[in-house]
């Protein structure tokens, strides 16, 4: 069933809405939670998770892409986990590596106006990301979107860890700049 058919299941509050999400994309909500969490019993809770907040949230919003905004629930999900320290021995360590290579290049939570800073920050992200080649953004959306260890993102792409590896740092960098250039750094 197309994304379309399924937002509309949903907007008629018809619980068929749930299964077709499950169906269609609980295996990619499970991968995105499983790393974060390296669990792969709190990865099945995040995809629950991330469906019941679709029934609870679809309507009133309307997703422009049903795929990407369950897998952010998802996220948000698994990274509640973390938080509650469920999965913190388990976690494999690979969120923890995410955000380590990201604190130089995107400022810290918890800075001055951090509702309005987080949008700023949001669009400028989403700007410099669909101003990338295809391979960059792809490979930075998988590591720190979805926060797939780099031999998993080599894998999944056809290149080397260390490719992987530069593409990054030079993403991460040209990124940097970016919100250097925009005054968000």
């Amino acid at each position: 069933m197309d994304d379309e058919k399924i937002i509309s299941l949903f907007f008629a509050r018809d619980e068929r809405a749930v299964a077709e999400c499950r169906g269609k994309y609980g295996a990619y909500l499970r991968a995105v939670a499983l790393n974060v969490t390296g669990s792969p019993q709190d990865a099945e809770e995040c995809e629950a998770d991330a469906c019941a907040a679709a029934w609870r949230r679809i309507p009133p919003e309307r997703p422009r892409s049903l795929r990407a905004w369950l897998a952010k629930c998802a996220r948000l999900a698994a990274l509640d986990v973390l938080e509650r320290g469920a999965a913190q021995k388990r976690g494999g360590g690979e969120t923890e590596a995410v955000l380590d290579e990201l604190s130089e290049s995107v400022p810290a939570p918890g800075s001055v106006g951090e509702r309005l800073d987080a949008e700023a920050l949001a669009a400028a992200v989403d700007a410099f990301l669909k101003a990338q080649s295809p391979r960059a953004r792809r490979v930075f959306v998988q590591r720190c979107f979805e926060c797939a260890a780099i031999p998993e993102i080599a894998r999944r792409n056809g290149m080397s860890e260390q490719a992987v590896r530069s593409l990054l740092h030079r993403t991460r960098e040209k990124l940097r700049a970016h919100l250097e250039k925009e005054e968000i750094l």
